[in-house]
C-alpha cells in the first residue's frame, strides 16, 4: 500500500520524489523515488535525527543572524542543520529537501538581498510545475521595516510562491519588523516558539532527547593554528594579489581618494563631505541611479583595546581549520594577522544583536554576570537589553568592557562565531561617468552624536572616511559598483520630477549631469535642507543648469523661517506644473532620501495634486500612484 508523501510514520518509510536531475538553468523536472528511513520511535532506537535546512537571503547581516541562531537552536535540539545563503545552495537540490526555514530580509522598494537574487529568479520561473515541492515541510520568517510601503515584500511572496509548488507549510510566515520598540524579536521569538513546537510534532523522537542547556558552549564553527614568527608571508601576498582581477565584494578595486571636502559650513552642526575616487584601470562602470559599496575598518584605537582585552597580539599570524565542512571565510587570507581580522572582518563596533549575548553567556563564569547575560539572552528581558544596549548603542567593545571576567574566558577560537562580518555600506552615486570619466563621487553625511554614554556614538564607515586625508598621502579605499533602483528615461523629452532633499539629492545630482550631457533639459528638482546658507548642497551647479535653461529648482530651506517648509510643501506649492508634466509629457516622479517620514508626505502632496487638478477622487489619485510605480514613472530610494 502506497504510503503518504507528507506523513512520518515511524518504523516505516517515507517516499520522496528525487529530482536530481534538475537544472537550474533549464529546469525540466523528472520524477523517480527513493526510500528516506525513518526512526523507530517504539523500539526506542534513534538511527538518526532529521535533518534542517536553514537558508537566508540577508543584505545587512540580521537575517543572517537570525538564520544561525535558528541553527544553534537546532543543535541544541540534536537536529543535523546546514546553515547557508540562499545563493550558496543548489536550488536544484530543494526538491529532496524535508524540512526548510528560509529567512529573509527586504532591500529597497520590495527587492530581494543580493544573496538570494539568483534563487529568486529561479524560483518564479512560470516553467516550475505546480506540486513541484509536494514533499517539502517549511517556514519562512521575514525580516523588514514597516516604515517601508512595501514591508516584508519578498517574505510574503516567496511564502505565496512556495505554497503555489505543492510545500507544506509549518506555521504562518513571521513579519519581523525594525520599527517595534523591541526590534523583529518580538515577532521571531514567538514564531521560533510555533516552529519547534511544529516540529516536535512532525519529529516526537526528538522530544525525547534532552537538549543542550543554554548556557552550554557550542563548539566553535572554526579552529585558530597561530604561526611562528619564522613562517613565510609570500604565500600571503601572492593570493592577495592573485585574487584583484576585477572590482567585485571579495575583489575590491582600490580606488585612490583625491579630495575628502566637508561642504556644510564650519558651524553647522552635521559635517558632510564630498568625496572624491580616481577609479583609473577597473574598468567600472556606472550610471545614474546605481550605488558604491565601501566595507569600513574599525579604529586603530579600537583594534589595540581589543586585543588588550582578549590578551591577543595584533602581529601574531594564524591559519583557519573548519571543524566541519564549512568553507573559510573568502575575505581572510591564509595566513592572516590578529590585526587583520579585528581591523577589516570582525564587527567590533556595532550595537551587538541578542545572539552576542546568548553567546557570551556560555563563557560567564562570575555568577553576576551569569545572571546578567542569561537575562538579555531570554525573551523576557529583551527590554532590559534594549534599554543597556540598543537605546545607548553600546558597542560590542565596550560591552566586553563591562562584563570583565566573562571578556577573560573567551577563547580564540570563538571570535568568528562572536563577532559578525563588518558589513559594506551603500552610497548613491553622486557624479557622472559621462561628465567625470574615471572619477566616482559620493555625499557622505558623518554620523556623529551623543547618547546617554560618555563617549559620542559615531558611525563606523563615515568616520572611517572622513578621517582618510588625500593631503597627507595617497589613500586607497577599496570599492566596488552596483546597479541601483533607480532607472532614468532614455527619450530625450521624457521630463523627471526629482525630489531629494539633504543627502538624498545625492543620486540626481548623477542624473542630472548626465542628462544635461545628453541634451536632456526637461529637469525639475525639489530640494530641501535646513538653511540656505550652510548646507545647501550644489547650489552652484543648480544655478548654472538654471541659467542655461537645464534645470527648474524648487528650495525648500526648513530653518531659515519661524515656520517649517519641507518638500512636500513645495509640491502642494506646484500642483499645476505638476499636474502638466506628468498627464500631458509623461514625466517620471523620484524621491530619494531618509525614509521616516518625508516619502509618504511627499506622496500624499502628490496624491493631492492629482487630485485637486485632475478632478480626480482619493482613491483614483492612490490607483495613479499605483500604476505609475508599476511602470517605472514613480520611482524611490529611500533608507532609514
Amino acid at each position: 500500500m502506497a504510503l503518504p508523501l507528507r506523513s512520518r510514520l515511524h518504523g516505516g518509510h517515507m517516499l520522496r520524489p528525487n529530482f536530481s536531475c534538475l537544472n537550474p538553468v533549464e529546469p525540466t523536472f523528472y520524477p523517480t523515488f527513493i526510500t528516506v528511513a525513518v526512526p523507530d520511535k517504539d523500539s526506542g532506537e534513534i538511527m538518526s535525527g532529521p535533518s534542517l535546512l536553514v537558508l537566508y537571503g540577508s543584505q545587512t547581516g540580521t537575517a543572517q543572524d537570525t538564520a544561525y541562531r535558528i541553527g544553534r537552536q537546532a543543535q541544541r535540539r540534536h537536529l543535523k542543520v546546514r546553515v547557508l545563503p540562499l545563493d550558496g545552495y543548489n536550488v536544484a537540490e530543494l526538491i529532496s529537501e524535508s524540512l526548510v526555514v528560509f529567512v529573509c530580509s527586504t532591500t529597497g522598494q520590495g527587492d530581494p538581498p543580493d544573496n538570494m537574487k539568483n534563487f529568486w529568479r529561479f524560483l518564479f520561473r512560470k516553467s516550475l510545475p505546480v506540486g513541484s515541492l509536494s514533499c517539502l515541510d517549511c517556514a519562512v520568517l521575514g525580516l523588514g521595516d514597516s516604515s517601508y510601503p512595501k514591508f516584508n515584500f519578498v517574505a510574503k511572496k516567496l511564502h505565496k510562491r512556495l505554497l503555489q509548488l505543492g510545500a507544506g507549510m509549518l506555521i504562518p510566515v513571521g513579519l519581523g519588523d525594525d520599527q517595534h520598540d523591541l526590534g523583529p524579536d518580538a515577532v521571531i521569538d514567538p514564531w521560533l516558539r510555533s516552529f519547534w513546537e511544529k516540529v516536535l510534532v512532525l519529529y516526537p523522537f526528538v522530544s525525547n532527547m534532552e537538549p543542550l542547556r543554554e548556557d552550554e558552549p557550542l563548539p566553535p564553527s572554526y579552529t585558530f593554528q597561530f604561526l611562528d614568527e619564522e613562517t613565510d608571508q609570500t604565500e600571503v601576498l601572492l593570493r592577495i594579489n592573485s585574487e584583484q582581477t576585477g572590482p567585485s565584494e571579495f575583489r575590491p578595486f582600490p580606488a585612490r581618494m583625491l579630495s575628502n571636502r566637508r561642504v556644510t559650513e564650519p558651524s553647522h552642526f552635521q559635517d558632510v563631505r564630498l568625496m572624491e575616487f580616481d577609479i583609473s584601470g577597473s574598468n567600472i562602470e556606472f550610471a545614474a541611479g546605481d550605488i558604491v559599496r565601501i566595507r569600513p575598518q574599525n579604529s586603530a584605537e579600537d583594534v589595540q583595546f581589543f586585543c588588550q582585552l582578549l590578551r591577543l597580539d595584533p602581529d601574531s599570524r594564524f591559519t583557519l581549520r573548519a571543524t566541519d565542512d564549512a568553507p573559510v571565510p573568502a575575505r581572510l587570507p591564509q595566513p592572516c594577522s590578529v590585526r587583520h581580522l579585528v581591523e577589516r572582518y570582525l564587527d567590533i563596533a556595532a550595537v551587538p544583536r541578542r545572539s552576542f549575548f546568548e553567546l557570551l553567556s556560555g563563557f560567564a563564569t562570575n555568577e553576576l554576570e551569569r545572571d546578567k547575560l542569561a537575562e538579555f539572552s531570554s525573551a523576557a528581558g529583551q527590554d532590559q537589553l534594549h534599554s543597556y544596549c540598543n537605546r545607548p548603542r553600546r558597542t560590542a567593545l565596550e560591552v566586553l568592557s563591562d562584563f570583565p571576567h566573562t571578556t577573560a574566558e573567551i577563547k580564540v577560537d570563538h571570535l568568528l562565531d562572536l563577532f559578525p562580518e563588518i558589513q559594506p555600506r551603500s552610497f548613491s552615486i553622486a557624479s557622472s561617468l559621462q561628465v567625470h570619466p574615471n572619477r566616482l563621487q559620493i555625499l557622505v553625511a558623518v554620523v556623529l552624536y551623543r547618547s546617554k554614554l560618555f563617549k559620542p556614538r559615531r558611525g563606523l564607515c563615515s568616520s572611517w572616511l572622513a578621517s582618510l586625508d588625500p593631503e597627507q598621502g595617497e589613500v586607497r579605499v577599496p570599492l566596488w559598483v552596483k546597479k541601483g533602483s533607480l532607472r532614468f528615461p532614455k527619450e530625450l523629452e521624457t521630463p523627471v520630477i526629482l525630489v531629494g532633499p539633504g543627502t538624498g539629492v545625492a543620486p540626481f545630482r548623477s542624473a542630472l549631469q548626465e542628462r544635461v550631457s545628453e541634451g536632456k533639459t526637461a529637469n525639475v528638482l525639489f530640494f530641501g535642507c535646513r538653511s540656505e546658507s550652510k548646507d545647501f548642497y550644489f547650489r552652484s551647479e543648480w544655478e548654472d543648469m538654471m541659467k542655461a535653461g537645464n534645470l527648474r529648482l524648487f528650495t525648500a530651506f526648513s530653518r531659515d523661517q519661524e515656520e517649517k517648509v519641507y518638500v512636500q510643501h513645495r509640491v502642494r506649492e506646484n500642483t499645476a506644473l505638476l499636474w502638466e508634466l506628468m498627464t500631458n509629457k509623461n514625466a517620471c516622479f523620484y524621491i530619494a532620501g531618509n525614509a521616516k517620514q518625508m516619502p509618504a508626505a511627499v506622496c500624499d502632496a502628490l496624491k493631492e495634486a492629482l487630485q485637486q487638478e485632475g478632478g480626480v477622487s482619493a482613491e483614483e489619485a492612490e490607483q495613479m500612484l499605483a500604476a505609475m510605480e508599476k511602470t517605472g514613472r514613480l520611482q524611490s530610494e529611500t533608507w532609514s
